[in-house]
């Protein structure tokens, strides 16, 4: 959904037309669920919580800035959201990725040696990612699963620009030294 469109259903919502809002949460209920489903590792629970996000996105839709995208504004609120369970359930994080197959899209040219090749990459690169501490899994995956500026990851994260800077790198300087030591082997 492009942002123009997301600003334009927002205007909807806010005169009113509280039906255009659904229209938000079917574009963005998969990621949402993904994230919760990422730091409560339960089904039932990241469903809740998604709920949740959404219900309080609708009840502070007026603080949304137009002209901004709707999705890092979204994601604040949900990561939040996730926050505030965990803290009051005293759990730990969990993590769980989607398929490691969308990392390395397959086909784009490629043999299908080197096609396999990538995927298993991608396969081990997402299992790295996965053993990383929280803030940078999810600096990581806001940068390159969904293409967040390193702006939009300080706002969704409540950090600076610079921190999230470091974050990004700081993952990635982290799965570059286990591919390191994996090829060592």
């Amino acid at each position: 959904m492009r942002d123009k469109r997301e600003t334009e259903i927002v205007k909807d919502v806010l005169l009113g037309d509280t039906q255009a809002f659904g229209l938000l949460v079917r574009e963005y209920k998969g990621p949402v669920f993904n994230l919760m489903l990422r730091m409560v590792s339960d089904g039932d629970i990241a469903a809740d919580l998604s709920q949740e996000a959404f219900v309080k996105a609708y009840e502070k839709l007026d603080s949304f800035k137009l002209g901004k995208r709707f999705f890092p504004w979204l994601y604040s609120i949900a990561l939040n959201v996730a926050r505030d369970w965990l803290r009051s359930n005293g759990r730990d994080k969990h993590v769980f990725m989607e398929d490691a197959s969308v990392m390395v899209p397959p086909g784009d040219g490629q043999d299908t040696h080197k096609a396999i090749e990538n995927r298993l990459d991608g396969g081990k690169a997402f299992e790295m990612v996965l053993a990383l501490p929280t803030k940078y899994r999810e600096a990581l995956m806001l940068r390159y699963k969904y293409e967040f500026s390193m702006q939009e990851i300080a706002t969704s994260l409540e950090i600076s620009v610079s921190g999230a800077k470091m974050r990004v790198s700081r993952g990635l300087d982290m799965i570059r030294h286990q591919f390191d030591e994996g090829n060592d082997d």
